[in-house]
């Protein structure tokens, strides 16, 4: 079993560890160091620098050929010593390939950058003469090392010296990479000298119980081991000496055990104090029971220039059960365990007469040497590329705090410990603070009930003016009912749900039907609008049913028993043959009002069917049910010829016959433009339906309601013609998603507003019809203009929110379209998709803490750049590859998925659903996760993910997942996602998105992101996303579908 898990690593290890590293760094404030140059005259500064690596007398070397690269394209020479990397697996030849140039002993020495792993001797030191070292020079121990930089005029960097709370300087923290290796080595090591498994088994030959490992010290290397040790089976229990580190550990499904003391062992730095006798006291009784029944000790506790505390004393380990093993990884600087000899493996014999061996290897991290090679120069590769400046020169730059924290020597002169400087403190202002004042109830109470009286009284006023209170009821009625229909709509089941409100928007086909004459073909101006309006609503409705149906057939599980939802068109087919029969009996007038009203119904029930994964597939048939109720009634209100009925046929068979076409090539990722693409043809429709009524009847004898109800219906007609079209442009990407910035931007869409008001005062207030035609038109041709220059002028980021504001737009458009008409029917469905449709844009404003005016007059869709206190300078990202993220996902027992638009562009969805289970079928949790605005319209992601076949059952919205429940996830992987899970949103209020609710992806165990790049401001924000400067944030870099088809062929 050790051998196995130990060639996985060497297989993958790259990648897995890197990320480890990186996982369990020590997290501190981030510290932003300053760019002014030090005034010093530092050794090896400059733009073409030579960089040398030395053959140590160990496995390890400083730097792998893969970490050269970024190197040598800033224009440095990197000098290899003959054979150095060979030890590590790494022949000259690979180095040569990587860039680097094979030199002798002596002249790798004359390097202007030197790079060693350990401390060198004081005669290879006299070799650097007056130039710069990078090492880890232990300069704690040993101040001879100081004396001898400074005589030699030289510059030393201590790489063991780093402040290891500055968050910039995780990536190039040697210790926790190490560490990180040497505390999985230590369970290999241990498990190589345990004779037994460490999970427990049962066989008919009898139980085996699985091993007891003690962790003293949980530091990098502590929660290293801790993870391997739970990994292969065992039962962890773990002590530290700060008491804050119970956290960690308990996270990692260990046990911590707690010393009888109020003292706590933190330090500054991110180090460890050393502790007092009586703590000593307590713990050793403490751990004398422990060791009674621990199979495994493993201790790691050092303190930084002294000598190892030791922590098991040899009466403890006399006390261990037969085949009990320590291997202690603070041998070097004297160990934690009293029986440890340095380099050797001993034999203790018991109390009983049992054996126990104590392992005492001094250099643990070169018995894993290429990996621990390749982390060494990472780290020490991502400190030389911060050296050098915009220039693109190398420097050392004293007022760089990550760099200054290890600079012992600079050009000969001696640096005193690095203090780092205390952090600014607020002025105190002498005024006193303001309380704020108490709320009043009385006048709070006041204010609700005269702001209800001002609207009541303006909706009194409105009311007295429409001819037909009944239609007025309807109308409010639908409002609520509109509204209150998708409150309950998960946020997976928007888009489907914006589908079937545009397909019942189709019922513009009503005004349509009751506007054609003629014979087969129109004769005038006015039917040749009705057939316009039949053609393109005919179009919306068969390839708005079918999209749906497309849509929600996806979420259909593997295991869901069969359904006959068909079944649901039969009470309607009913009643429409029953106002058939009423036709024949002359009295189908009182039928085609009942079926009106049942058509109205039918398109509620439709609607609210979609609150219910249960449900949700049953809405396109009750929603169908009552589109064609309502067909019916407008059938026997029509008083034509019978070949105007064939024109019926003919443009009702176009448009379907087009619809279905459309539809049938519509996949999920053409979801977003093929809806917009139908509210445009919605807003034709009804704008042509209201100008057509304009020109069918006397003008003269409309009165204020209806005449405002002609021109608000071509009014909003055409604006969601208009901007759909530009909506339609931006999502197929036929047009640039950038905001269109005109001069004067905001006056021109108040002046063509302006515009729109005037030509309505102008269209009620004549009687001329020639007059008041050229009104209309005016209003018709403002408003489209309107509609195109302010959604010309949205960002691609808000997108979602056009789409539902569209949405809403055809909803009033055929709301208008009713009351010109004196429509029930057409009254409750466009009421209740225009409120819907504005209640989905409140859901997507809220999404993005945006407020819609924000939206409409420009937000961070209409910038160029997000401000912000994180700027790309100050974000060191890591790296994983495809193997490591695999072995990420192997060791994990909760994974969470988060996908967005990213995973639609790579058309990914079917590889993340394969992988996922993958995971499932070996026992581990997966979810996912999308966020209620992510991709190009509303819940996008969550039908792509239903495409690919996820159970909807185990995809989360945002909401469902707190920040308590996502720190239980061990891995979670981020596909084409960006401002949705940037951290600045929620740790900066200058910034862009300050306040969007996010997904606080960073608060896992290790996220892992896959982008195209490592570019931090490839979101729609153009914001850095602070996430990725995260330490237990990785980037898997390339395209997503490939590098998904790698983790998969891994796993």
């Amino acid at each position: 079993m050790v051998a196995n898990m130990h060639g996985a690593v060497l297989r993958h290890g790259a990648g897995l560890v890197r990320a480890a590293a990186q996982r369990n760094a020590l997290a501190g404030p981030r510290a932003h160091a300053a760019r002014a140059l030090s005034a010093a005259a530092s050794q090896g500064e400059g733009k073409n620098i030579r960089i040398g690596i030395i053959k140590e007398g160990e496995e390890r070397v400083g730097m792998v050929p893969e970490n050269l690269d970024k190197l040598v394209k800033k224009g440095a020479e990197v000098q290899v010593q003959d054979g150095a990397g060979v030890a590590a697996g790494f022949s000259n030849s690979q180095y040569e390939a990587a860039g680097a140039k094979i030199v002798s002993g002596e002249e790798v020495w004359k390097s202007d950058v030197v790079v060693t792993i350990n401390k060198p001797s004081s005669d290879d030191l006299k070799k650097l003469e007056d130039r710069l070292i990078v090492s880890q020079l232990q300069a704690r121990n040993d101040p001879a090392v100081y004396d001898q930089l400074a005589e030699q005029k030289a510059t030393g960097l201590s790489l063991d010296m780093l402040m290891r709370t500055l968050s910039r300087g995780q990536a190039f923290d040697v210790l926790s990479s190490q560490a990180n290796v040497a505390g999985y080595r230590a369970v290999i090591e241990a498990g190589y000298q345990f004779q037994r498994p460490f999970a427990g088994q049962m066989t008919a030959a009898g139980r085996i119980n699985p091993a007891r490992v003690l962790v003293c010290g949980t530091g990098v290397a502590g929660l290293a081991a801790i993870q391997a040790a739970k990994n292969l089976g065992a039962v962890v229990n773990a002590f530290d000496v700060r008491a804050a580190a119970a956290e960690q550990v308990q996270s990692m499904g260990a046990n911590f055990l707690k010393v009888e003391s109020d003292e706590d062992g933190s330090a500054a730095g991110g180090y460890a104090k050393e502790m007092s006798a009586e703590w000593f006291e307590a713990a050793r009784k403490m751990l004398l029971k422990e060791c009674a029944s621990t199979d495994i000790i493993i201790t790691t506790a050092q303190i930084p220039g002294k000598k190892a505390p030791v922590l098991i004393t040899k009466e403890m380990v006399e006390a261990m059960p037969s085949g009990g093993v320590t291997v202690d990884l603070a041998a070097s600087t004297g160990g934690n365990v009293e029986t440890t000899q340095l380099d050797k493996v001993v034999s203790i014999t018991g109390k009983n007469g049992q054996t126990i061996n104590c392992v005492g290897y001094g250099n643990m991290p070169a018995r894993m040497a290429s990996v621990a090679s390749t982390l060494f120069g990472g780290n020490v590769s991502k400190l030389l590329l911060s050296m050098y400046d915009k220039e693109g020169n190398f420097v050392v730059n004293e007022s760089d705090e990550a760099v200054r924290s290890m600079l012992i020597v600079n050009a000969g002169k001696k640096l005193e410990p690095y203090n780092p400087p205390p952090p600014p403190v607020a002025p105190v202002s002498d005024e006193p603070k303001e309380e704020p004042k108490p709320v009043d109830p009385q006048q709070k109470t006041l204010e609700t009930v005269l702001l209800g009286t001002g609207i009541s009284s303006a909706a009194i006023g409105v009311g007295s003016k429409v001819p037909d209170t009944g239609l007025l009821a309807t109308f409010a009625l639908s409002v609520w009912l509109g509204s209150g229909s998708v409150r309950g709509v998960a946020h997976s089941l928007h888009s489907p749900l914006m589908s079937i409100t545009n397909a019942i928007s189709g019922m513009t086909i009503v005004g349509g039907m009751l506007q054609l004459g003629g014979g087969i073909l129109p004769h005038t101006m006015p039917q040749l609008l009705g057939a316009t309006a039949v053609t393109l609503s005919a179009v919306n409705l068969t390839g708005g049913f079918m999209v749906t149906n497309k849509m929600l057939d996806m979420f259909r599980r593997k295991d869901d028993p069969p359904e006959f939802n068909h079944y649901y068109l039969l009470p309607p087919a009913v009643a429409v043959g029953g106002l058939g029969l009423a036709s024949l009996a002359g009295n189908s007038s009182a039928v085609a009002g009942t079926l009106g009203l049942a058509s109205g119904l039918g398109c509620i029930a439709g609607i609210s069917q979609m609150s219910s994964q249960s449900t949700t597939r049953i809405a396109p048939y009750a929603a169908m049910g009552g589109v064609g109720m309502g067909i019916a009634s407008a059938l026997q209100a029509m008083d034509v010829p019978a070949s105007v009925y064939g024109q019926l046929a003919i443009t009702s068979a176009i448009g379907g016959g087009a619809g279905y076409a459309l539809a049938g090539r519509i996949g999920p990722t053409q979801l977003p433009q093929a809806v917009a693409g139908f509210h445009s043809l919605v807003g034709v429709a009804a704008t042509s339906t209201a100008v057509g009524d304009f020109l069918t009847h006397d003008f003269t004898h409309f009165d204020g309601f209806h005449a405002s109800s002609i021109y608000l219906g071509a009014f909003m007609g055409s604006i969601t013609a208009t901007g759909s079209v530009i909506a339609f442009g931006k999502l197929a990407e036929m047009m640039s998603t950038d905001a269109l910035a005109l001069p004067g931007r905001d006056a021109l869409n108040i002046g063509m507003g302006a515009g729109s008001l005037l030509g309505l005062a102008g269209f009620l207030t004549t009687s001329d019809p020639t007059i008041a035609g050229a009104c209309l038109a005016s209003g018709v041709g403002l408003s489209g203009l309107m509609g195109l220059h302010m959604t010309a002028s949205i960002g691609g980021a808000d997108m979602p929110v056009v789409i539902t504001l569209l949405n809403s737009y055809s909803g009033w458009a055929l709301c208008a379209e009713g009351m010109i008409l004196d429509s029930p029917v057409l009254t409750i469905v466009g009421a209740l998709i225009g409120s819907s449709g504005a209640f989905l844009t409140n859901v997507m404003c809220e999404g993005m803490n945006r407020s819609l005016a924000n939206v409409i007059l420009g937000g961070f869709g209409t910038s160029t750049g997000g401000a912000g206190v994180a700027s790309d300078d100050d974000l060191v990202v890591t790296e994983i590859d495809s193997a490591g993220t695999a072995e990420a996902l192997k060791g994990a027992s909760k994974v969470l998925f988060v996908p967005g638009y990213g995973l639609a562009v790579a058309q990914a969805q079917g590889i993340v659903a394969d992988i996922s289970s993958k995971l499932i079928a070996e026992g581990k949790t997966v979810h996912h996760c999308a966020h209620s605005v992510a991709g190009r319209m509303p819940g996008q992601l969550n039908v792509l993910l239903a495409e690919a076949g996820v159970p909807y059952d185990i995809v989360l919205d945002m909401e469902e997942i707190s920040d308590d429940e996502m720190a239980d996830y061990d891995v979670a992987v981020v596909i084409g996602a960006n401002d949705t899970i940037n951290k600045a949103a929620r740790d900066d209020p200058s910034c862009a998105i300050a306040g969007m609710p996010v997904i606080p992806v960073w608060l896992a165990k290790h996220c892992v992101v896959l982008k195209r790049s490592a570019n931090p401001r490839s979101g729609y924000a153009n914001l850095a996303n602070t996430t990725f400067g995260e330490n237990n944030c990785d980037l898997l870099l390339g395209s997503a579908k490939d590098t998904l088809e790698q983790i998969r062929s891994n796993l």
